[in-house]
């Protein structure tokens, strides 16, 4: 169900609504970069949104809601490039492995397991927090070929890919 889109002009950010996502961070970058930002996720932190991301809402970055599955896909295919934004080392970034399925470029910070997702021909990665490389990264991660994202979701996000390795590490552990 995540499909390559067209791609585009403007940014995505989605997931949670959460301090740890930084999706304030994704704001601030995108401003600085002159692209525009759509958000999209649920608000599972309401006094977070309310004081850190809605004050930085404007024309410039909108928020579009908590979309379901088949508008979210149609958001995230058609962004030049998504952002990602993490505050915290997250183990495994779905949205990550998401928007690569879109053929949607990432440019993110270098937390967590996203510099073993990522590869320099389907995304970017700045210092943890700098919002200003991340904003410079941003022109950097759109000119990336949308195939060659979508070939690394297929290549390693895969659910064939992922019972491959437990297959493998489960073989290694019975040696």
């Amino acid at each position: 169900f995540w499909r390559p889109g067209p791609g585009g002009d403007d940014l995505v950010w989605f997931g949670r609504m959460v301090p740890e996502k930084g999706p304030h961070l994704a704001i601030q970058a995108a401003r600085t970069a002159g692209v525009p930002l759509k958000l999209a996720g649920p608000v599972a932190d309401r006094a977070y949104f309310e004081e850190q991301v809605e004050p930085l809402l404007g024309e410039d970055a909108q928020y579009v809601g908590h979309l379901d599955r088949r508008r979210l896909v149609e958001l995230v295919g058609a962004a030049g490039a998504a952002l990602v934004t993490p505050c915290w080392d997250e183990p495994y970034g779905l949205v990550v492995a998401e928007a690569l399925a879109c053929g949607t470029p990432v440019c993110g910070f270098d937390r967590g397991a996203l510099a073993e997702i990522l590869t320099p021909d389907c995304g970017v990665l700045a210092p943890p927090g700098d919002v200003e490389a991340l904003a410079r990264l941003v022109p950097v991660a759109a000119g990336l070929d949308r195939r060659a994202a979508r070939r690394r979701a297929e290549e390693f996000c895969s659910f064939d890919r992922t019972a491959d390795a437990y297959t493998d590490l489960y073989e290694g552990l019975m040696r």
